[in-house]
């Protein structure tokens, strides 16, 4: 394991072989930087398949409740 990154999930000491975007919470981390992309706009992650599954799985979740959608508002993109 050395030189290899280790996965950046609390208390997990696997090599963190898939890097994401995605913080140990399941969000987005800005750099704080000036960004000209979503590269460098987002901080770096490493993680192993395990947790990189488990974050996913929680985001994908997320994403298909349907909380307030149905609220009468206009999509951004059909402006």
């Amino acid at each position: 394991m050395d030189g290899e990154p280790v996965c950046d999930f609390p208390g997990c000491q696997e090599v963190g072989t898939i890097v994401s975007r995605l913080s140990p919470e399941g969000y987005l981390v800005a750099t704080g930087k000036k960004a000209y992309s979503f590269r460098e706009a987002y901080r770096r992650f490493h993680y192993c398949q395990g947790h990189h599954d488990e974050l996913m799985g929680g985001v994908w979740s997320r994403v298909r409740q349907p909380d307030d959608k149905g609220d009468g508002h206009v999509a951004p993109t059909a402006i």
